[in-house]
């Protein structure tokens, strides 16, 4: 018994990540690198955001990653058509050799990002591997899996995050020392960002970075959609096949701490009136007639005390906190840990959305997840529906509950920055 537990624990499988030919534009080809890039799908906000990106360059990656047609079907065939026609026409071209890519984002303010990009081996959640921290919507899983499989391609890097120690101190070092010699490519798209990308191909250097790795697990921080996409279509392929593995950016946070940020709400047949007056006897409201940043310096505050909110559209904003507590006790499902259940986000869905609004999460035509603060309230001012702004969650709050396999409210956390779509993709029959 002894010596097959101490056998199982030493085959124990950490992160496994492979290089791969990467799929890059040939700048010859394009205006500008960073007129051919876009945030994660997610994160473009619809439809201005597709019609910015598009304007931009007539190959710009959102045409692949939201491709824009009548029905499902046809995006999906318009965007494998659309990649088809990119390769043949030589927009984008195949790295010769498989590498891993050190991967740059820097801005202004000081903020310094790197990480190594490859493909990863995909795992189920009781390996313990990749945490997801996030549940997921099975109509988004499903129609990201239906545009891989048109595609034949990863088009866009996860983000996932690991904590270094002494013993990932040779890739750390690799990753700085990479950094001091010329990129494959360099660009500073229009968020003030600048992106570097550099190959690594010489065997040594590969086996230091997959030996430190392996003996890691890591926190999805952004793609927990595009993660179960990749766990689905590894289970429709027999393995072994390119659907083992999927595109990835890895970011040691002990190096490289990522921001945290909010995913707002924008209640789209909810007027902010009706929103408020439904509120009243279960939370305080308070009516605040000051600027957005105001406004978010008061959400802060108010965070820091109970569960808080900001609720916009009708020209003001409306400070919700101090939630009443018979009503949490009746609301919340009381089988999950403390941290869980005083989330603003398990709040927001069980308490308010679920009971209070009575809106259904799962419906796009009702709830829209927006990145964006200002876009969120600009969207609802002009469609008359009611913009709930998030405080953003500790990023140690997020490791302890997904390391006990807790899962939080989707779209509770947006870590970055984010890597820019189109810089790298992955072909899958290559």
């Amino acid at each position: 018994m002894n010596t097959a537990g101490h056998s199982e624990a030493t085959e124990r499988r950490g992160l496994e990540l492979t290089p791969f030919r990467g799929l890059r534009y040939d700048p010859d080809r394009v205006g500008s690198l960073a007129a051919v890039t876009s945030p994660p799908y997610d994160v473009v906000v619809r439809p201005d955001g597709v019609l910015h990106l598009e304007s931009a360059d007539p190959y710009n990656i959102v045409r692949l990653i939201l491709p824009q047609a009548d029905t499902p079907g046809a995006r999906n065939d318009q965007a494998a058509q659309t990649l088809r026609r990119w390769l043949s026409e030589g927009v984008l071209t195949t790295d010769p050799e498989p590498c891993l890519y050190i991967y740059e984002q820097r801005d202004g303010s000081g903020m310094l990002q790197r990480g190594v990009i490859g493909a990863l081996r995909v795992t189920d959640p009781t390996e313990q591997v990749v945490l997801p921290h996030e549940d997921v919507m099975p109509h988004i899983v499903a129609d990201r899996a239906a545009l891989m499989r048109a595609t034949s391609a990863n088009l866009e890097p996860l983000l996932l995050t690991y904590r270094g120690d002494d013993s990932t101190t040779a890739t750390a070092d690799l990753i700085e020392r990479t950094a001091e010699q010329p990129p494959l490519l360099a660009t500073t798209t229009e968020d003030g960002f600048s992106h570097r990308l550099w190959s690594v191909t010489a065997p040594a250097d590969l086996t230091t970075i997959q030996n430190d790795l392996a003996r890691h697990q890591a926190l999805i921080a952004d793609g927990h959609h595009r993660w179960a996409t990749y766990r689905r279509l590894r289970t429709e392929h027999p393995s072994p096949s390119p659907w083992d593995h999927g595109l990835v950016l890895l970011v040691d946070t002990a190096r490289y701490p990522l921001r945290v940020r909010a995913i707002h709400r924008l209640l789209h047949d909810l007027p902010v009136v009706e929103a408020v007056a439904a509120l009243h006897g279960h939370l305080r409201v308070r009516r605040l007639d000051v600027p957005l940043p105001e406004a978010l310096e008061a959400l802060a505050d108010a965070a820091c005390a109970s569960n808080a909110f900001l609720l916009a559209g009708d020209g003001a904003f409306h400070l919700v906190d101090r939630p009443d507590p018979d009503l949490l006790a009746r609301t919340i499902p009381a089988d999950r840990p403390t941290a869980w259940r005083t989330l603003d986000a398990t709040v927001l869905h069980a308490t308010l959305l679920d009971h209070v609004w009575r809106i259904p999460e799962d419906s796009p035509a009702h709830i829209t997840y927006i990145h964006d603060t200002a876009a969120t309230v600009a969207k609802a001012e002009r469609d008359g529906g009611t913009a709930v702004l998030m405080h953003p969650v500790r990023e140690e709050v997020v490791r302890d509950l997904a390391r006990q396999g807790v899962t939080m409210p989707r779209k509770s956390t947006s870590f970055g920055p984010k890597p820019a779509s189109g810089l790298v993709l992955r072909a899958l029959d290559l």
